[in-house]
């Protein structure tokens, strides 16, 4: 199994940068990509950045050229790097791994607050 933690959320003013880590555990080996989704009050939940285990990295149009996602050496953390942060921003941001012959692991969240 796999255990996603997430961390780094708070509240910020717009324009402002934030950097948000997601630690995995267990079977880390399973693990194909991982990406960060969010999930505002009254809205679907949506992708914003993927990351495979090679390195290659896709994002949502609406965070592209102001986040940035990244993994370290070890491959067992993701770090989304946001800055130019706007209100639209203001989410619950969730860690997400897919793996081999299995179903996708998902984090708690963690609260990401935008104010002008």
């Amino acid at each position: 199994q796999v255990q996603l933690v997430e961390s780094g959320g708070g509240l910020v003013q717009a324009g402002g940068s934030l950097r948000l880590s997601c630690a995995a555990s267990g079977n880390i080996f399973s693990i194909v990509a991982m990406g960060w989704y969010r999930q505002a009050p009254g809205k679907q939940r949506e992708l914003v950045a993927t990351i495979t285990r090679g390195g290659t990295t896709t994002d949502a149009n609406s965070v592209k050229g102001r986040f940035t996602i990244s993994r370290d050496n070890a491959k067992n953390t993701v770090w989304l790097q946001m800055t130019s942060l706007k209100p639209e921003d203001t989410a619950v941001y969730f860690c997400n791994a897919n793996r081999i012959r299995d179903f996708d692991a998902w984090g708690q969240g963690t609260q990401v607050t935008v104010y002008s």
